[in-house]
């Protein structure tokens, strides 16, 4: 039987890639804005946005589900008292990626990954 496993590997461990995901997507709610290579931004909406609207019923199981996710006080502060509000009436499309061009030491693909406004 064929799965559809979706997601690329990014070269490293499931485990790796949890934390590398976990760790961007602190980093993308605490500063609303980051910068890293086209793969990793395309996989960092995905997980993100899963995170967003898990968090929207702003409810203790919803704190409990992003707290088990990302385990910062101060990014899970955020998410809650800002972002929540701000993206309650919107079904989805809460990161937006921008495209900035080939890193300069080995040419990796470089996106801007930003929460929209």
């Amino acid at each position: 039987m064929i799965k559809n496993h979706n997601g690329s590997k990014l070269g490293v461990t499931g485990s790796h890639k949890k934390a590398m995901l976990r760790n961007l997507a602190a980093e993308l709610f605490l500063h609303e804005k980051i910068t890293t290579t086209l793969p990793k931004a395309k996989e960092l909406v995905s997980y993100s946005e899963k995170l967003v609207t898990k968090a929207k019923p702003g409810d203790l199981n919803a704190i409990r589900a992003v707290n088990g996710e990302i385990n910062n006080k101060e990014v899970v502060k955020k998410v809650f008292e800002v972002l929540v509000p701000r993206y309650k009436g919107r079904k989805g499309g809460y990161t937006q990626i921008l495209k900035v061009g080939p890193r300069r030491g080995d040419s990796a693909e470089m996106a801007i990954v930003r929460l929209v406004i």
